[in-house]
């Protein structure tokens, strides 16, 4: 595949995990952005001229950028998002990181908000969102909007080498090897911190599980945790008619 035809196919991946970011609610509005490395950049969600929200994202929506967040074509009449350096800042130190995910569930934010933490209380219910927070998963205590390299990496300071970050009263951060993994660690958080709240909210604080049972988990691979949940929130798109054109189509 040409150069050309990879760019387009991870614009039309990440405009798709954005559209599946809407759908779950992980983002209300035209809140949340995703973005990828690519050459010696990256593409990254940004806002045109005619922003509807994620939702509504298309691959043009996608835009390239250099390494500090600055458009390419910078006539596009498209604008990066203000947390931009979320981005850069975390993809210039994590060499492990291919795609960041910022996103603002409304379940971890009354979570971080009512001085609760994303623990370990569920075992077969979510296996990824139970191996996360047992592996701990920090929390940003700043509420701030993260709109400069100093702040991203204030945030890249607390988030460390750990895949996933809480940023108290905003949102979350993910990061992944691909878009999959990043969207599936923040459909992950978002469940576990839903069933807290749920807990929370008949009086009773979940008890985390005991270390015998989290040893029994398994880790089930990024087949079952990325490409199977990826392939069931597209589906789920489709029929609920907000899926994106084939690429193939498209070029027909």
């Amino acid at each position: 595949m040409t150069s050309t035809g990879l760019r387009q196919e991870l614009q039309h991946r990440i405009a798709t995990g954005c559209r599946i970011a809407g759908f779950r609610g992980l983002c209300e509005d035209i809140l949340g952005h995703i973005s990828s490395r690519h050459g010696d950049g990256l593409l990254i969600r940004c806002r045109g001229p005619e922003e509807q929200g994620l939702l509504f994202t298309v691959p043009d929506d996608i835009r390239e950028t250099d390494r500090a967040g600055n458009l390419l074509d910078v006539d596009c009449g498209y604008a990066v998002p203000n947390e931009v350096h979320i981005h850069t800042e975390i993809l210039s130190v994590r060499p492990d990181v291919e795609v960041v995910l910022h996103a603002h569930p409304p379940a971890v934010v009354a979570l971080s908000l009512a001085g609760l933490e994303l623990t370990p209380v569920v075992g077969a219910y979510d296996i990824r969102a139970a191996r996360m927070a047992r592996e701990g998963i920090p929390i940003y205590a700043r509420s701030v909007l993260v709109n400069t390299p100093e702040l991203g990496r204030e945030l890249v300071d607390v988030m460390g080498d750990k895949g996933s970050c809480v940023l108290r009263g905003h949102g979350i951060v993910t990061t992944g090897a691909s878009v999959e993994e990043a969207l599936g660690r923040a459909l992950s958080m978002d469940a576990l911190a839903q069933m807290i709240l749920r807990a929370a909210s008949a009086g009773r604080t979940p008890q985390p599980m005991t270390d015998e049972d989290l040893e029994q988990l398994p880790d089930l691979g990024s087949a079952f945790h990325d490409r199977l949940i990826w392939r069931f929130h597209s589906a789920s798109l489709a029929a609920a008619g907000f899926a994106l054109t084939p690429i193939a189509a498209e070029r027909e």
